[in-house]
């Protein structure tokens, strides 16, 4: 599987527009409801931001040039919000569950491994560039 198949799954996904987000968000609450204090109330704002980062980073799947600083870039500014290294497997399982919901039967194992080595790479990247920013 490569980036040409995220890409071309996220276009699926991403004709749904903020139902994306809003979907997400609900799921990663109920998960870990200790999470919703570090959102704001209203969330419109933050959902395009999620739907932005995420066509971003599909984007640039092929093109770790780009992709790296952007990533490095995120894990900076998540880490000033309060995100800790802890909290990327919970927003990882949000984010296949929400694939997998909207992909519908286009979803499969194919796509969940390679959906899940992306966000291994997310996270390593900006987990990495988090704890490189307190030293």
């Amino acid at each position: 599987m490569n980036g040409q198949d995220l890409k071309e799954n996220f276009a699926i996904v991403g004709a749904n527009g903020v139902d994306v987000a809003e979907y997400f968000y609900a799921d990663l609450f109920a998960r870990e409801p200790r999470l919703r204090p570090m959102f704001p109330v209203a969330m419109a704002k933050q959902h395009k931001v999620l739907l932005g980062a995420l066509e971003q980073i599909v984007a640039s799947v092929d093109d770790p040039d780009t992709l790296i600083p952007y990533l490095q870039e995120l894990g900076r500014s998540h880490r000033g919000f309060g995100v800790a290294a802890d909290h990327y497997p919970l927003v990882g399982a949000s984010l296949l569950a929400t694939l997998a919901y909207f992909s519908g039967p286009a979803w499969n194992e194919d796509l969940e491994r390679a959906w899940t080595a992306a966000y291994g790479l997310v996270t390593e990247v900006m987990t990495d560039a988090a704890a490189d920013s307190v030293s």
